[in-house]
C-alpha cells in the first residue's frame, strides 16, 4: 500500500502533477524525489485532513499528505 501526496494550487505546477503515489516512509526521504523548495516557510501540510508539522513526519501506508500553498487575500 502506498502514500498519496496531493499538491494544491500553484504547488501542482511546481511538481508537474496534482498528486503522486509514493512508498511510505519519512517525509524527509520522500522530499528528495520532489522539486527543491516545495516546503517553503508558508506552505502548510495536512496529513489525513489534519494540519501537521513537517519535522519528523513519517508517513504510513494509506496516508494522504496534502501540500497547501500560501493563501492570498484581497
Amino acid at each position: 500500500m502506498s502514500v498519496r501526496l496531493v499538491f494544491l494550487g500553484r504547488l501542482a505546477e511546481v511538481v508537474g502533477a496534482s498528486a503522486r503515489e509514493v512508498a511510505p516512509g519519512a517525509l524527509a526521504d520522500l522530499l528528495r524525489d520532489l522539486p527543491e523548495g516545495l516546503l517553503g516557510p508558508r506552505v502548510k501540510l495536512a496529513l489525513n485532513g489534519v494540519l501537521v508539522q513537517a519535522e519528523g513526519l513519517v508517513l504510513a501506508p494509506g496516508d494522504e499528505l496534502a501540500f497547501l500553498p500560501p493563501v492570498s487575500g484581497g
